[in-house]
C-alpha cells in the first residue's frame, strides 16, 4: 500500500508540472501572475512545513528583535518572489532573449568574468537560491557565453528530475547529475579549463559532504565544490546574489575569491567557502524576501540521522568515483598524473560540488501545495 500511495503521489507531482509547462505558457503573463500570487498566499496561510522553515530561516536574517508580525509579513513577501520564480519557470521556454537581454540588471563583475572566458580561463559563477538562478542562465546565454554547465540534484520521481533535465537543457545548459553520475567532478574541472562556465547553487549542502561557515551568527553547511574547482583548476571563483526590482531582474556578480597562499587545499577551500558565505550573507541580507529557502541549512536544525546517512552515502561515492574523475581529466589536461588525487581531496575533504537546482519537484520549496518541492530537493 506505501509503495501504491508514492506511485500515485509522484504521478500526481509529474502531471503537475506536465501541465505547467503545457499550460503556463499559453495564458496572458498577467493571469499567471496573480494565480500563482494567490497560491503563494494559500501556501503562505497554510503554514505548512516549508514556510516553517522558510520562517526559521528568515529569523535568523533579521535577528531575534524582530517581531513575529515583521517575521510572518517577510515571509509572505518570500513566498510571493518563490511563486513568481515558479511562474516564470514554466514561462522561460517563450521568452524571448530580447526581454531577458532587456530586463536583466547586470552589477558589478560581469565585464570581468567575460574577459576571463575570452582569454581563456574557466569562470565559476556560485549562486544562492536567491531570485531566479533559471532566468540568470538563460540571460548568461544570451549575453554570449559559449557554454554552460550546471549541477542538479536528483529528484523523485525519476521522471520530474527527467522533465527538469529536459527544461534546462533545452534553454541550453549542459546539466550534470548532483549523485549518481560518473566523476561530477572531473568533468566540471574539464569544463573550466577548457576556458568555459560553470554555475553551481552553493548555499546549502546537498551531499553531505559540505563544508561547515558561519552564517548569520551561526553554523551552516555549504557546497565546497566551488571553491575546490577553484583551487583544482585556476577558475575564477565569483559569487552571484540575484533578486527581483519590480518586473527587472538583478544579478550582481561579485569580486573573485581569490585562493589563499600558504596553505593546505583543505584549508583553502574551507577559507574561500567562508568567504563565499559571507557575500551570499550580504545579499540576502539586502533582499530577504528574495531568498527562496524552504530547506534546513543551519546545522543546529538538520536532522543528525538524515546527515549521518548522507555522509555515509558521499563517503561510498567517493570511493568510486576518484578514478572516473582521473580519466576523464586525463584526456583534456597535462595535470592528469592529478586529477584522481585531487577529486578524491576534494570529494574527502567535504568538497565535492555543488547542485542545482528549483529545488525539487518544486524544487526549493518544502513539500506544499501541488506542484511545490518535497524538503530535501533541488531542482
Amino acid at each position: 500500500m506505501k509503495r501504491l500511495l508514492t506511485t500515485a503521489k509522484g504521478w500526481l507531482v509529474d502531471t503537475g508540472y506536465r501541465l505547467g509547462w503545457a499550460l503556463v505558457c499559453r495564458v496572458p503573463e498577467s493571469w499567471a501572475w496573480r494565480a500563482f500570487r494567490f497560491g503563494g498566499d494559500i501556501a503562505w496561510r497554510r503554514q505548512g512545513h516549508g514556510v516553517q522553515r522558510l520562517e526559521a530561516n528568515l529569523r535568523r536574517v533579521i535577528g531575534p528583535q524582530a517581531s513575529g508580525k515583521e517575521l510572518r509579513a517577510l515571509s509572505r513577501e518570500a513566498m510571493r518572489s518563490y511563486a513568481r520564480y515558479w511562474m516564470e519557470v514554466f514561462r522561460l521556454p517563450v521568452i524571448s532573449q530580447e526581454r531577458i537581454l532587456a530586463d536583466t540588471v547586470a552589477v558589478g563583475g560581469e565585464q570581468t568574468a567575460f574577459s576571463h572566458m575570452a582569454a581563456g580561463r574557466g569562470v565559476i559563477f556560485a549562486l544562492s537560491h536567491m531570485g531566479n538562478w533559471d532566468e540568470a542562465g538563460v540571460w548568461i546565454i544570451a549575453r554570449g557565453a559559449r557554454n554552460f554547465t550546471t549541477v542538479m540534484e536528483r529528484l523523485k520521481p525519476e521522471a520530474v528530475y527527467d522533465r527538469f533535465v529536459a527544461f534546462r537543457e533545452g534553454l541550453g545548459f549542459e546539466v550534470l547529475p548532483a549523485t549518481g553520475g560518473n566523476s561530477r567532478f572531473g568533468i566540471l574541472a574539464q569544463r573550466l579549463r577548457a576556458g568555459n562556465l560553470v554555475c553551481l547553487l552553493a548555499d546549502r549542502d546537498v551531499t553531505g559532504s559540505g563544508i561547515e561557515v558561519e552564517f548569520f551568527g551561526e553554523k551552516a553547511r555549504m557546497m565546497g565544490g566551488p571553491a575546490a574547482l577553484a583551487v583544482q583548476t585556476g577558475a575564477a571563483l565569483m559569487p552571484v546574489t540575484l533578486w527581483y526590482e519590480g518586473d527587472n531582474w538583478v544579478a550582481h556578480i561579485h569580486e573573485e575569491i581569490p585562493v589563499p597562499d600558504g596553505e593546505s587545499r583543505r584549508d583553502k577551500v574551507a577559507a574561500m567557502t567562508q568567504q563565499m558565505a559571507r557575500v551570499f550573507e550580504a545579499g540576502i541580507a539586502a533582499h530577504p524576501q528574495d531568498w527562496h529557502m524552504l530547506q534546513r541549512v543551519f546545522v543546529a536544525d538538520l536532522d543528525p540521522e538524515r546527515l549521518a546517512a548522507a555522509e555515509a552515502a558521499h563517503t561510498a561515492e567517493a570511493a568510486h568515483t576518484a578514478e572516473a574523475a582521473h580519466t576523464a581529466e586525463a584526456a583534456h589536461t597535462a595535470e592528469a598524473a592529478h586529477t584522481a588525487e585531487a577529486a578524491h581531496t576534494a570529494e574527502a575533504a567535504h568538497t565535492a560540488e555543488a547542485a542545482h537546482a528549483a529545488e525539487t519537484a518544486s524544487s526549493a520549496a518544502g513539500a506544499e501545495p501541488a506542484g511545490y518541492p518535497a524538503e530535501g530537493g533541488d531542482p
